[in-house]
């Protein structure tokens, strides 16, 4: 694992958009995973940017997202399908059958979760999968307690993911009480991890997840046995980390960060 640890929230995200852009063009079949969110959107506006003005091409990826809320058809405004048409997919050149989400509508939630496996491992699983995580150390749905080597399946949302969620939905009582996710085993088969965190209120989490014990309470730690992960932070986020110094040495030091400095 790296830590990058970025001046601002806008640094972390130009970054974590110019590693998927670089990904992109080395290799223009790229399977992404992909993450939803308002830190995510930062990402998006910059990948259309380059998109627009660079010309960044998409006509050839693919992509999975982590996630999808069980109970909400695409059209619905809360839906991640909904939010990739809106911050990425419907501003670029990506065929729209080459970008997959879980469906959350499927009446056999059991198959449908096997089914998004399959499509994975036929594509020949992720290149480049973007996360976040959220204020208990989960990635996507897998909430405290989720087994390190699970697969896609359905999950029951937390009441501090369901209170974390209302601001999106209106009420409490709107947010769905279960999602598809990709499970953590599936997350640690992509051939390279991305975690981007920005702000104060990801400081104590990011700090667990990187510098703390591997645990299932924190599903985030997983990625310390990744072979390729890097996990991008503003100072916000990286204020709780006790080796920020020597995750600044190795950003201004390693060959494969010179591009970006």
């Amino acid at each position: 694992m790296e830590v990058i640890i970025r001046p601002g929230a806008g640094d972390a995200g130009n970054l974590a958009a110019r590693l998927m852009g670089r990904s992109l063009r080395d290799k223009p079949q790229i399977v992404f995973g992909l993450a939803t969110g308002r830190t995510m959107a930062r990402v998006y506006a910059i990948l259309v940017e380059m998109h627009k003005t660079g010309g960044l091409d998409f006509s050839l990826a693919s992509t999975f997202n982590l996630d999808e809320y069980v109970g909400l058809p695409p059209e619905d405004a809360q839906s991640y399908r909904h939010y990739m048409d809106a911050h990425l997919f419907g501003q670029v050149n990506i065929d729209l059958r080459n970008t997959c989400l879980p469906d959350g509508m499927a009446v056999d939630l059991n198959a449908e979760c096997e089914r998004y496996e399959r499509l994975m491992a036929d594509r020949g699983g992720i290149d480049f999968q973007l996360l976040g995580i959220g204020r208990s150390g989960h990635i996507g749905f897998n909430e405290p307690l989720s087994a390190m080597f699970s697969r896609t399946r359905v999950k029951a949302l937390t009441p501090e993911t369901v209170e974390q969620n209302a601001v999106q939905f209106g009420s409490r009582e709107r947010v769905p009480r279960h999602a598809i996710t990709m499970g953590v085993g599936t997350i640690l088969d992509a051939k390279r991890c991305v975690l981007l965190a920005t702000g104060l209120e990801k400081a104590d989490i990011v700090a667990k997840a990187v510098e703390g014990p591997i645990t299932s309470m924190v599903s985030a730690s997983a990625l310390q046995m990744h072979r390729r992960c890097t996990v991008i932070v503003d100072q916000d986020a990286a204020s709780r980390l006790e080796h920020q110094e020597y995750y600044r040495w190795i950003f201004q030091n390693e060959p494969e960060w010179e591009p970006y400095r």
